[in-house]
């Protein structure tokens, strides 16, 4: 994404061509170096500039690493699932444990268990002295079929099959239903043992003698080792009558309780209790804290200017940062959306103590801070409204009774507050409807209204109750929670394609590889240029030499004459 800052080396001014500074001593080496020197300075000011453009793009990419990071972190409690947090305990998990989701109401229940659910399993009767003894001496082969839950299998076994083979045929054939086969041993002999996986009165498992032709496979050669039954259980004395119980084919149960599964371990009576757990739901939120702040330091850092300095940052005043900036802070700050300040208990973060800290000098200044009494006592009090705050997905209210919602399209269907306004003639049929002014579909046979595609309201379906004669106005909202909001809003800025910081960091690579051109061109030019210099002072030099030869020349014949 960015490109690496190269170093110019100094073009050499030696080489094939030497100074011998024959003429009043001048050293044209020094003197090539020098001039190149004063021209490398232009290059040293390209590679300053570059260096200030990699180094925003460096900042580019720490800022969206966090931002990704955070998104992570609201990816993973967008939801009431997985932002709310239920705990439940038993007063004997012995006799049952239970799990809670976000759904589970709290308070307190006794179960009482009579009966675990079991499976059927049956042994042979008959042993045999090892499991690779032979149990089909006829000479041909025979059939062994069992019944499982009111269908019969087949499985046929060859001529001096054995137990073992028996149980591999049971095992691997394609069609079985859930019965497991093994070989068991007392001991002394070896047997035959059928098991089905399934638990419950309809899990029922029989040899089937109709089509058993398998000598000492009858019925009659199994014993039983546990019959398979129903779980027996009361919810809080319920059924009343002494032998009447609620029945269950598992012992896992997810449907007694919404919310809450229960896992029977034995017979006896507990009492369960689920209750909300507040401080799980406080790490998710500080989380949500400590990791938006860290996006806001970052971008504090690279766009403050300095108050006692005046020093500026490397982007400030840069648009795309200060964007990124006032919408993070905007989705914050505002009303979640479709909520309303008078239906909904919490509408904005600052109401359950997430504030951002607005006193000038303070170090946490500009960044969120949680009022830990407030938070606490909002969650005492209606701790599945501040879970909606965070967490509403597609939480639907219609204003009045009118109308109501009847479905959207996920991902489709737009979060918000919309207008409605529909009218019926005088037989009750919908005569025009918009949504937020746009053209819906509508169909008078089921008084439904549709959001058209190309709207925010696309899919949504509103079911028109009251067809009375007359205009019918009214607001329908879809709720979505800080948590989704702020996720969808950084899938927007981090986008590879469209998000302001990918857009930013390719201008700057554009200016960055700009640059390059610019310092490989002036690399270009002043290699000529020395190459030009030695040329010119290698010229310089040799006649300098030869006016130096010239002048001992001179010297000479001048001396000689005076000796004469």
């Amino acid at each position: 994404m960015t490109s690496t800052i190269s170093s110019y080396t100094p073009a050499s001014t030696s080489g094939q061509i030497t100074y011998t500074g024959l003429g009043n001593g001048t050293d044209f080496d020094s003197l090539i170096t020098k001039l190149v020197q004063v021209e490398q300075s232009r290059i040293t000011s390209l590679q300053t500039w570059k260096k200030s453009w990699t180094t925003k793009q460096t900042a580019f990419q720490t800022l969206n690493t966090q931002m990704l990071s955070l998104k992570t972190t609201l990816s993973g409690m967008d939801t009431m699932d997985e932002f709310m947090a239920k705990t439940t305990d038993t007063t004997d998990s012995s006799v049952l444990t239970a799990t809670a989701t976000a759904g589970a109401e709290n308070g307190s229940h006794v179960i009482e268990v009579n009966r675990l659910a079991t499976s059927k399993a049956m042994v042979t009767t008959t042993g045999y002295a090892s499991a690779t003894t032979a149990i089909n001496s006829s000479g041909s082969s025979q059939t062994f079929a069992y019944t499982y839950k009111g269908t019969t299998y087949s499985n046929s076994i060859g001529a001096n099959g054995t137990l073992t083979d028996l149980a591999s045929l049971i095992n691997n054939d394609a069609n079985n239903p859930g019965v497991k086969a093994s070989v068991t041993s007392d001991g002394t002999n070896y047997y035959l043992q059928l098991r089905g996986l399934d638990t419950g009165d309809s899990a029922s498992l029989v040899i089937d003698d109709t089509a058993t032709t398998l000598s000492g496979f009858s019925a009659a050669n199994f014993s039983t080792i546990s019959t398979n039954q129903s779980a027996q259980l009361k919810l809080d004395g319920w059924p009343t009558a002494s032998n009447a119980y609620i029945t269950r084919e598992t012992n896992s149960i997810t449907d007694l309780l919404a919310g809450i599964t229960l896992n029977l371990k034995s017979a006896g009576t507990v009492t369960t209790t689920t209750a909300t757990d507040t401080e799980t739901i406080k790490e998710h939120i500080s989380t949500f804290v400590e990791q938006m702040n860290a996006v806001r330091t970052t971008i504090k850092e690279i766009t403050n200017v300095d108050s006692s300095t005046k020093q500026a940052s490397i982007l400030t005043g840069n648009y795309g940062i200060q964007l990124i900036g006032s919408n993070l802070k905007s989705a914050v700050a505002e009303i979640g959306l479709g909520f309303d300040y008078d239906a909904d208990k919490y509408a904005t973060l600052s109401q359950i103590g997430i504030l951002t800290d607005a006193e000038e000098g303070s170090e946490t200044q500009g960044l969120l801070v949680i009022d830990d009494t407030i938070l606490d006592a909002r969650l005492t009090s209606n701790a599945d409204a501040v879970g909606q705050l965070f967490a509403a997905r597609y939480t639907g209210r219609t204003s009045s009774s009118d109308f109501s919602i009847g479905s959207y399209i996920s991902g489709t269907t737009g979060f918000g507050t919309y207008e409605l306004s529909y009218t019926t003639d005088a037989s009750g049929k919908i005569t025009a409807a918009t949504i937020n002014g746009n053209p819906t579909a509508f169909n008078s046979n089921s008084n439904t209204i549709t959001g058209k595609y190309g709207y925010p309201e696309a899919g949504l379906v509103i079911r028109a109750i009251d067809t009375s004669a007359g205009v019918h106005t009214g607001q329908v909202s879809l709720k979505q929670g800080k948590a989704g909001q702020l996720n969808d809003l950084l899938g927007e800025l981090t986008d590879e394609t469209d998000g302001p910081l990918h857009i930013l960091d390719n201008n700057y690579d554009d200016i960055t590889a700009m640059i390059d051109k610019k310092i490989a061109f002036e690399e270009r030019r002043i290699n000529n240029y020395a190459s030009s210099l030695r040329k010119r002072f290698a010229k310089t030099d040799a006649l300098l030499g030869t006016y130096n030869n010239m002048q001992t020349q001179l010297t000479s014949a001048i001396a000689k004459l005076n000796d004469d």
